[in-house]
């Protein structure tokens, strides 16, 4: 088929689609390299420091924080500025913060750079996400930004690899070296990131028609044009009134709600697995196997899910997902002195099935709003499901010394079947649509 008559989202995947793809899955890497290097680093650190509990806390809290004020900031930025400029922010923040480390003297010094640092995070997600899926053709658009929420295990992975490793290398000051080896991560998402083209789309939005057809061109080849990308510019705001008053409230209320009930028990989960675990009766080897298990079956439902995600479509994977990961809770509430097989059974079924909603995060988001206001909707969702799941987190302490861990584990299924809820009434499906059409009210 020539290029003078076909759709750019009907092309096949490329080198550039796949070099964009990498770059920006680099956000999520980080984030999980970030928000988990900080534990490794806290004992020594602590002590470094003189850290009172107060600041230990804020310290741990700060990244998460600021990923919440990031995500506002990141969608308003994207939207009004363009996609490639802010697609530097983050690398940039993520070299200076990540190096001032190695020199904070002082509690709040430290507060101020992981805050930093977790802004960055914040940014990445709706500029990133939002560039990739205004490249990506239809058919690979799930499961490209479903991948990218592997990306965030894989970095936590190795910042636990990289984290242990120059502990047991650096002495006393080692904690320094640990939390300033982000700047590394940074360094190549900067690099690797050069020379990426503002989206088309974003430029149509903006009346900015001949640099789109170049962009076009250059990406797609000279046989390709404005007239293969049947997309028209819009005027609407993106501001979170003018997402209100074009009639994306509702679809705004079901991102934040499902992404919100996907990520408050894993975040618990996660945090406290060994807790929790010991809660279930599971000491010693057994314990310590299963958050090993846990954290593996949480990458295998990702994948997973990524790979059915085109099979089922959007609105039957959440469904699924939300169903039979919330029932995993169920049982672990109705049986919380089950044998050590069954609960690891139960946990692990839940971290298997949860992959569904995880990945969609990213995936709904993206393909449920018009161009002119898509990452303010992606950061919007990011800021808004972070309040759940810092909550959730750290309620889940007190849930299990004040209720037990059954009633927090129904607590934990509750807020899934909430999920549950919100997908059945309000999913739509967009498999197989172009952006356009997915992003459309009437469909």
């Amino acid at each position: 088929m020539k290029g003078s008559t076909r759709c750019i989202e009907d092309v096949p995947l490329n080198g550039f689609h796949r070099k964009l793809t990498l770059c920006s899955g680099g956000g999520s890497f980080v984030d999980g390299y970030v928000l988990s290097i900080i534990g490794i680093a806290m004992l020594q650190m602590s002590a470094a420091l003189q850290l009172s509990e107060f600041w230990q806390g804020m310290i741990a809290a700060s990244a998460l924080i600021g990923v919440f004020f990031g995500g506002f900031l990141g969608g308003v930025l994207t939207d009004s500025l363009g996609r490639k400029c802010v697609y530097f922010i983050g690398p940039v923040l993520f070299i200076v913060c990540s190096l001032a480390q190695l020199w904070v003297a002082s509690a709040p010094a430290l507060f101020v750079c992981r805050f930093i640092l977790g802004l960055a995070v914040g940014i990445e997600y709706p500029v990133a996400t939002a560039l990739l899926v205004e490249f990506l053709p239809r058919r690979y658009r799930g499961p490209r930004l479903a991948a990218l929420t592997i990306m965030w295990f894989a970095g936590a992975a190795f910042a636990y690899i990289v984290g242990n490793l120059l502990m047991s290398q650096g002495g006393e000051q080692a904690w320094r070296y640990v939390l300033a080896s982000a700047a590394a991560i940074g360094l190549v998402l900067l690099l690797v990131r050069l020379g990426t083209p503002e989206s088309p789309r974003w430029l149509l939005s903006k009346g900015r028609t001949a640099e789109a057809d170049e962009v076009i061109k250059g990406v797609y080849g000279p046989g390709f044009s404005l007239a293969n990308l049947p997309e028209q510019p819009d005027t609407r705001s993106g501001s979170l009134w003018g997402l209100l008053l074009n009639g994306y409230g509702k679809r705004l209320v079901f991102v934040t709600l499902f992404w919100s009930c996907s990520i408050i028990p894993v975040f618990a989960v996660y945090a406290f697995a060994p807790k929790v675990l010991q809660a279930l009766n599971l000491k010693g080897d057994w314990a310590a196997f299963g958050s090993i298990a846990i954290t593996l079956l949480f990458v295998i439902g990702c994948i997973f899910a990524s790979k059915l995600i085109n099979v089922m479509g959007r609105r039957s994977m959440l469904i699924h997902s939300f169903l039979w990961s919330g029932l995993a809770l169920l049982l672990l509430g109705l049986f919380p002195d089950g044998n050590e097989m069954l609960v690891l059974a139960l946990f692990g079924a839940y971290a298997l099935f949860i992959g569904g909603a995880q990945v969609l995060q990213l995936v709904y988001p993206n393909e449920l709003f018009p161009t002119e206001i898509r990452a303010v909707a992606v950061g919007i969702g990011t800021s808004l499901s972070r309040i759940g799941a810092a909550v959730g987190t750290y309620l889940v302490p007190f849930s299990l010394q004040s209720v037990g861990i059954g009633h927090t584990m129904y607590v934990a299924a509750a807020v899934t079947l909430v999920g549950l809820a919100a997908a059945w009434a309000m999913a739509p499906e967009t498999r197989s649509l172009s952006l356009r059409d997915a992003a459309a009210l009437s469909h």
